[in-house]
């Protein structure tokens, strides 16, 4: 995606207007323009000056992001985004109000304070009417000069047939100026001819102090809702503040410090306690705990020694360390959180398509509404004056801000407390989907479980000692790079055992391993390998190999050439807080489903230790995503995993969720990327997904029904029913305190806490809570067209919601809304063509 700044808009319908200008391109795939942080992300293959110019023609100024522009290098891309977010206009608006306002003072004292409730006037003044009429043209022209931006803005946007909120301030201010004008020069008429009668008539007509008043609020509107946008960028500004400036790299033996842009791949580089990681590296020497809450969240330090990885910006805390440099500038994991936290916030989440439509017409239509309200007043027998009052309230009073900053400051806001926590959304689109998941998809090793394994029983056969067995369990699978063997040798060691010396050592691939050790052959494998190869008789322990077996755990016996010296087994184990995490997803009303290539048996038992609703096992990488397919048909869904052989299914779900920061595979594919390797942060995810969209909807109420109240209430609608007016005054206050209310109403996301379940609302899930699952055996199925025809035989009968076949393990996993009749699925499956052969 290309990035751009954009300058010049001013509301909802400037962004939808450059959007239109972009897409209409030859190329461009896609635009997404952020009123919020005034950039641009356009996906296709055109030109950039082709781009900026499209946005020049459309009346707006557009420049590629520093990063990308002059050949500035990597290192650029933090002051890239940093400067695309520095508040510019604010400082400028507040110099504007303080001027608007000292004048605006003397204005009211004379417009207000004399002619409603009589204070005294300088002598040049009191009594000369003609020469109040002049004070306030002149007062209030210097106001209309000062704040000449909106006019500027407005006018030209009138020009490019592109009407924007400045267009309707202008209209507005322009409106009730001019009439004063006509006003004032229609009273010295009334002077020469001495009628006093006319001359207070259209003393009374005078709206100078309106058209200063109303740009006056308007300003004070737009600083507070830009000092409030900066806020929602706060957290993408943290992230910016965390990497250091410098670092100390080691040359020739020598310490020099230099500026971080100039550390390279494979510099060696410093880290004293306190310090911050300049970049990614992989520690060289010493040993140290690291404190990676700024990235992750995670508030316990990292123990880091010799051949672990650092991450640029997360912090030493303790011990001295000598790092390789790995990732530099723009290659760091901060600069790639920094990128996809911004590239986010360039994005148009799916909801904001209403608005977008709606900002579109919305400047248009107002104008249109203003000039209506103004002929049907005159029409109605109402004085010139009133009329152009109650057109002018309309213009001022309309507000297609709010709209346009509904959606995108929420988004941000929601990125932001993501970031926070080390919960990364790549696009608005992704942070809204994740709130709309019915059906979770995990992935069994590394997601649920920690993907290590490890050594959870000892079985000694009679008459063998615990220290006979593991020594030469310890000996012979020390030579292994398997993983069974890693747990094996990892658990030798943590128990002291000294490790015998063997040869002739042999491994059997799928088996098992045999060598000679201290004379004698010694075997360890899987049953099947000890009962072919060991003179021994392994009867007397089926009972326990079995008993291991359905608890998820993989057996590994071993044996001597004549007497079995017993079982050691070893367990993918679940991670601490895989089962409360579950527990969770549960309880917001998501239905969750494992997926794994373990067998049946040893999947089940994963499952329960989980707590999972749903087990599908013996699935392969491709299976995966056709397993994921046949899930959409139930509702959205979620998939969640971290290996390479997750990345089709990642690509093919709803929603694909990187967990433990995964292999780069795995984080390309997906849409969301949790920097910790924990199941809670998916239900941290959905929190902060659900509590965006919460607040999405509060904005978009709000600001349609402001509108839809306020610009009847200004048009003069509820006169005859209730008498209600509204001054162009109040209207300008209320236009700019609307999108000021939408902007706060965001801020208060930050108030979320994303790891409190104890206000998690179940979201109603058609498929929780009315489905019960069931498998049966079939066989005769050869291909995928069986299982098709399988399919469609049992999901025509009544209660049957769903059916998945596998032709591979002669295996139907059949979803039920009620009780169905065993002899209904037995006909079906028959009348198919099929051999019934039973419930599993």
């Amino acid at each position: 995606m290309e990035q751009f700044n954009v300058t010049g808009m001013s509301c909802a319908a400037c962004q939808t207007r450059v959007e239109k200008a972009v897409s209409a391109l030859p190329g461009v795939k896609s635009c997404a323009v952020s009123l919020l942080t005034n950039s641009m992300g356009v996906e296709g293959d055109v030109p950039a000056d082709e781009i900026i110019q499209a946005v020049e023609n459309a009346g707006y100024g557009a420049s590629l992001k520093a990063s990308k522009a002059g050949g500035q290098g990597k290192a650029s891309s933090k002051a890239a985004y940093s400067d695309s977010l520095k508040d510019t206009e604010t400082p400028k608006m507040k110099k504007r109000l303080v001027a608007s306002v000292i004048l605006l003072i003397p204005l009211m004292y004379v417009s207000m304070g004399h002619m409603l409730w009589k204070w005294p006037l300088p002598a040049f003044l009191d009594g000369n009417h003609v020469a109040m009429g002049l004070y306030e043209l002149l007062i209030s022209a210097l106001v209309m000069v000062i704040n000449q931006k909106f006019f500027v803005s407005g006018f030209k946007g009138l020009l490019h047939k592109a009407p924007n909120m400045d267009t309707l301030i202008a209209l507005g201010a322009t409106a009730a100026f001019g009439y004063s004008v006509f006003a004032l020069f229609a009273m010295t008429g009334a002077v020469v001819e001495a009628d006093k009668e006319q001359i207070m008539y259209y003393m009374n007509q005078f709206y100078f102090e309106s058209a200063a008043t109303i740009l006056t609020l308007i300003t004070v509107g737009k600083m507070l809702e830009a000092k409030s946008k900066g806020e929602t960028t706060n957290a993408l500004k943290a992230l910016m503040k965390l990497a250091p400036e410098t670092a100390v790299i080691l040359a020739d033996g020598k310490e020099e410090t230099v500026a971080v842009e100039d550390v390279k791949v494979g510099d060696l580089f410093v880290v004293r306690p306190g310090d911050k990681i300049p970049v990614d590296g992989v520690v060289t020497q010493g040993q140290s705990a690291v404190n990676e809450a700024a990235l992750t969240g995670e508030s316990l330090p990292v123990e880091k020694e010799a051949g672990d990885k650092v991450t640029s910006a997360t912090i030493n805390t303790s011990g001295y360390m000598v790092c390789r440099a790995t990732r530099v500038g723009e290659d760091t994991t901060l600069s790639e959180i920094i990128r996809m936290v911004s590239d986010a916030a360039a994005t148009k989440a799916p909801i904001a398509k209403i608005a977008d439509k709606v900002s579109g017409i919305f400047v248009p239509a107002v104008i249109a509404i203003a000039i209506v309200t103004l002929v049907a007043w005159l029409l109605a027998g109402q004085t010139f004056g009133y009329a152009i009052a109650r057109a002018v309230s309309v213009l001022v009073i309309s507000c297609p801000c709010a709209l346009g900053l509904a959606t995108p400051v929420a988004i941000m806001v929601g990125n932001g407390i993501g970031a926070k926590s080390g919960i990364l959304f790549k696009t608005s689109a992704s942070l809204e989907e994740a709130g709309r998941t019915k059906i979770i998809a995990l992935d069994k090793t590394g997601t649920i479980t920690t993907g290590l394994m490890k050594v959870t029983d000892l079985v000694e056969a009679d008459g063998i000692k615990k220290s006979e067995l593991l020594a030469a369990a310890y000996s012979l699978e020390s030579k292994s790079e398997h993983p069974v063997s890693k747990a094996i040798v990892e658990y030798g060691k943590e128990n002291g055992v000294e490790v015998l010396e063997s040869s002739d050592f042999e491994v059997v691939p799928g088996k098992g391993l045999k060598a000679c050790i201290k004379g004698k052959v010694i075997y360890g494998g899987n049953a099947k390998y000890i009962d072919e190869n060991a003179k021994t008789d392994i009867s007397s322990i089926k009972n326990t190999l079995d008993e291991l077996s359905s608890q998820g755990k993989t057996p590994v016996l071993f044996a001597s050439e004549d007497k079995l010296l017993g079982i050691i087994a070893v367990a993918d184990t679940v991670k601490d807080d895989s089962p409360s995490a579950i527990n969770q997803l549960k309880n917001m009303g998501l239905r969750v489903v494992m997926l794994t290539g373990d067998n049946e048996k040893t999947a089940r038992a994963i499952g329960n230790l989980a707590g999972v609703d749903e087990v599908i096992a013996s699935v392969k990488p491709d299976g995966k995503e056709a397993v994921i397919r046949e899930l959409m048909n139930h509702g959205k869904v979620a998939m969640v995993g971290d290996g390479i052989n997750d990345a089709p299914a990642l690509t093919s779900a709803d929603l694909g969720i990187a967990i433990g920061a995964g292999t780069d595979v795995a984080i390309d594919a997906a849409d969301v990327v949790l920097m910790k390797n924990s199941l809670m942060d998916v239900a941290a995810a959905i929190r902060i997904s659900r509590a965006t969209l919460r607040n999405i909807h509060e904005n978009l109420f709000w600001a349609f029904f402001y509108n839809v109240i306020g610009i009847p209430l200004a048009a003069g609608c509820y006169v005859a029913a209730f008498g209600w007016t509204l001054n162009p005054m109040f209207g300008a206050a209320a236009m700019g305190l609307s999108s000021f209310c939408v902007v706060t109403n965001a801020l208060r996301l930050n108030l979320v806490k994303v790891y409190d379940a104890r206000k998690d609302k179940s979201v109603k899930n058609p498929s929780k809570g009315k489905e019960n699952t069931m498998k049966i055996t079939v066989k005769g199925m050869m291909c995928g067209h069986c299982e098709a025809h399988v399919k469609k035989a049992l999901e025509a009968i009544d209660g049957i919601t769903g059916a998945t076949a596998s032709h591979e393990q002669n295996l139907v996993t059949i979803e039920t809304s009620k009780d169905v009749d065993e002899a209904l699925i037995k006909a079906a499956v028959e009348e198919a063509g099929y051999e019934y052969a039973g419930i599993c």
